[in-house]
């Protein structure tokens, strides 16, 4: 595993405990700045950091919020750019629960800025 691969499989572990601890001020950081997520389900369109702290502030203030898990199958680092490709499981359940209530898979674009891995872009496919 490259070096490359290491740090954005750390900030993807370092995103899934955010979100499982309801902790927005640590996902910004690994958001480029000009970031796109297009959700799930119904393909809204969430751009920008900012935005999506907000998003997952408003989530994470909810008592019957999802946790997401993103599960990475796969890291391909670009051998012309400080780019690279993640392809993965997710699945969504229940603060208080353990039983998935949705899952599909998802594709992240992460880049490497400063010396630090952030996601550019992440789609979500509900399948399940």
């Amino acid at each position: 595993m490259s070096a490359a691969e290491l740090a954005i499989r750390t900030r993807r572990a370092a995103f899934n405990r955010a979100i499982a601890e309801g902790d927005a001020a640590a996902i910004a950081p690994i958001l480029a700045r000009d970031c796109v997520m297009i959700t799930g389900s119904d393909s809204a369109v969430i751009a920008g950091r900012m935005a999506q702290v907000k998003v997952w502030r408003r989530e994470f203030a909810h008592a019957g919020r999802m946790v997401y898990l993103r599960t990475s199958e796969s890291v391909t680092v670009s051998t012309v750019q400080p780019i690279a490709m993640e392809h993965g499981r997710w699945q969504g359940t229940a603060a208080d629960g353990e039983a998935a209530l949705a899952s599909g898979s998802y594709a992240a674009k992460w880049r490497e800025v400063a010396g630090d891995w952030v996601i550019e872009a992440e789609v979500f496919v509900t399948l399940g």
